[in-house]
């Protein structure tokens, strides 16, 4: 029996009594810190009903406060109890801060040192200096959630040097290097999707993201010791990984910890637990707090990860350009819901025998559901697809050869000039980050003004970030490189290198109305033109599908931003048309017309 989350809570604080604690920090993630977890990791969820992808809970004894950022502002709303739950905004506030305040001096708060990095925990330590942070493992949500899922167990399976472009005996022996560089003797592979790309390994662990549970050990002379389940080691996966790859069970790795004593240990203090150095320090490692150093390796796809995201992108530029033909047809019917679209938009990207699995959960919101980013539709917040309206679809897919992630919106009926307008502004911006120069050591944040020059200028804005990071068939959230407005952000201050592949999509939300968001992925890519002084980069754009002119305001634009926006369609038309079936071809051909053409006629 499900019990309500107010008796969840209440039994989460009778825990904290009995072992004689005044709060705890209830974070969503894992011991890998990853932003996807496992459902059985998800304990935010359990306790607060929060459904999001990131956020953190604080519980003490008369007060709890949620902590989300912009991105899930009216999702919390819609989703957590007021009279539990206390939502605070961040990053213009934080849990440290908020304890600081709240919490009595010398409280004892339990933190799980196997769910917060020491990064995490040094900004909390600094931010409230009068609370005493008590390690707890396990946590003690884990302890009063009696239905609690199991751990997946799908097979580890090898990722072909076909796909990868690299085999893992190479990228093993870059990390080696690396090493060897820094004076280290090893370094700790935390995250899920830098052990998959290091090892050249796929799992099915996390919904949508396909990685292993798993940890690894690498070696300056090049050797590993990969962690994880021994269930899901097949021969064939060691026989892939071979001799130099040493496996042992997922929870032997904490004593494998112990046993590096006298080691200079390389340890990311922001991508891995803080239980991992604490473990280092007590067998008298050395520790080096270093960033990962596969994290940037990864972000930089090689030409075989690019040719492989390219088809990627037609395969699945196809599948939704026959989803939008269909919609097209059926939204004027009222004949379809929020969650009958996205089954179909699924449906014909399963049509592709590469297909493996969707990228995230597919956002398929019409009207007001559009203005919440991260909405996800469920049978009690289904809308039918009508007019008059907007539609609002986020998806992509993960197929072997590279990741999805695209947005489009799409008119129902017919626009308001309102609607027309702020959709063109959205759209000036994507086009003049989509077409941006810029010399080597461009960091994310630096662009970002480029994407939201005209909302501002009418007076708007979004509070999401414009771009995040995309792996190969990995996440379709992916580190280092971003592209966000705030200072404080992860990864803003990041150079932009060639082989990064990051999202362009500003957006614009009114509540109660309706939500704007286009979204293609680009490729950093070499940019040398005569003439330049410093050496250029610009933007591939890699995402194929339609973007629907009846949203356009072609008075509203330049004659450089329409000459874009015709490019760009004549590219989606030339590169997908052989793609799909006599009847999309043809809708495809109306829907990516030069933008002249879809001029209204005077009055």
């Amino acid at each position: 029996m499900i019990r309500p989350h107010g008796e969840r809570l209440a039994a989460l604080r009778a825990e904290l009594a009995a072992q004689g604690l005044d709060g705890v920090l209830v974070p969503l993630t894992d011991p890998h810190l990853s932003e996807y977890v496992e459902p059985a990791e998800r304990r935010l969820e359990w306790l607060t009903g929060f459904t999001g992808s990131a956020g953190t809970a604080v519980v003490l004894g008369t007060q709890a406060a949620v902590f989300l950022d912009g991105r899930y502002t009216e999702q919390g709303r819609l989703e957590l109890a007021p009279e539990l739950f206390e939502q605070v905004a961040v990053p213009q506030d934080s849990p440290g801060r908020w304890l600081a305040r709240t919490a009595p001096a010398g409280a004892r708060i339990a933190i799980d040192p196997w769910l917060i990095s020491r990064r995490g925990l040094d900004s909390l330590t600094r931010e409230a200096p009068d609370v005493c942070f008590v390690p707890v493992h396990p946590h003690p949500v884990d302890r009063i959630w009696t239905d609690r899922p199991a751990f997946a167990t799908a097979p580890a399976v090898p990722h072909p040097v076909a796909f990868a472009g690299e085999p893992h005996e190479a990228k093993l022996g870059r990390i080696a290097a690396e090493l060897s560089q820094a004076g280290a003797d090893a370094v700790v592979l935390s995250l899920l999707d830098s052990v998959a790309w290091a090892f050249n390994i796929r799992g099915a662990d996390v919904p949508h993201t396909p990685v292993v549970r798993a940890f690894a050990l690498v070696f300056a002379d090049g050797t590993a010791h990969l962690f994880l389940d021994p269930a899901k080691a097949s021969d064939a996966l060691r026989r892939h990984l071979g001799p130099a790859v040493q496996l042992s069970a997922y929870t032997d790795f904490a004593e494998a910890l112990g046993a590096l004593g006298g080691r200079r240990v390389w340890v990311d203090p922001a991508h891995s637990v803080v239980a991992v150095a604490q473990a280092l320090e007590r067998a008298g490692a050395q520790v080096l707090a270093r960033r990962d150093p596969v994290i940037l390796m990864k972000a930089c796809k090689n030409a075989t990860e690019i040719a492989g995201m390219r088809a990627a992108h037609r395969r699945d530029g196809a599948a939704l350009t026959r989803f939008l033909a269909w919609l097209a047809a059926e939204g004027p019917r009222a004949t379809q819901d929020e969650l009958s679209a996205a089954a179909r938009l699924e449906a014909f990207r399963r049509e592709a025998p590469e297909f493996r699995d969707l990228s995230f959960d597919t956002i398929s919101a019409m009207g007001p559901n559009g203005a919440l980013p991260h909405y996800r539709a469920t049978a009690a917040s289904n809308r039918p697809i009508a007019p008059p309206g907007l539609y609002l679809v986020d998806s992509g897919a993960q197929y072997p050869d590279g990741t999805t992630d695209v947005t489009r919106t799409v008119a129902i009926g017919a626009p308001t000039p309102a609607m027309r307008a702020q959709f063109t502004r959205v759209l000036k911006g994507h086009i003049a980050l989509a077409t941006a120069r810029f010399p080597r050591g461009t960091r994310g944040g630096q662009l970002d003004a480029l994407a939201r020059q005209h909302l501002w200028a009418a007076g708007l804005d979004y509070a999401h970030g414009t771009g995040h990071g995309v792996g190969c068939f990995l996440s379709v959230h992916e580190g280092p490189q971003r592209i966000a407005a705030h200072p404080s952000a992860p990864g803003v201050d990041e150079p932009l290198l060639p082989g990064m592949v990051v999202s362009n999509e500003p957006g614009l939300y009114l509540p109660g109305e309706y939500g704007i968001r286009i979204e293609n992925l680009v490729l950093v890519v070499e940019d040398p033109r005569p003439h330049d002084v410093e050496p250029m980069l610009a933007f591939e754009t890699l995402t194929l599908a339609p973007i629907d002119l009846a949203l356009v305001e072609p008075e509203l634009m330049t004659e450089a931003e329409r000459a874009w926006l015709d490019a760009y369609h004549a590219r989606v038309r030339d590169e997908l048309s052989p793609l799909v079936d006599p009847p999309t071809r043809a809708w495809l051909e109306a829907a990516t017309r030069p933008l002249a053409a879809a001029l209204r006629p005077a009055a």
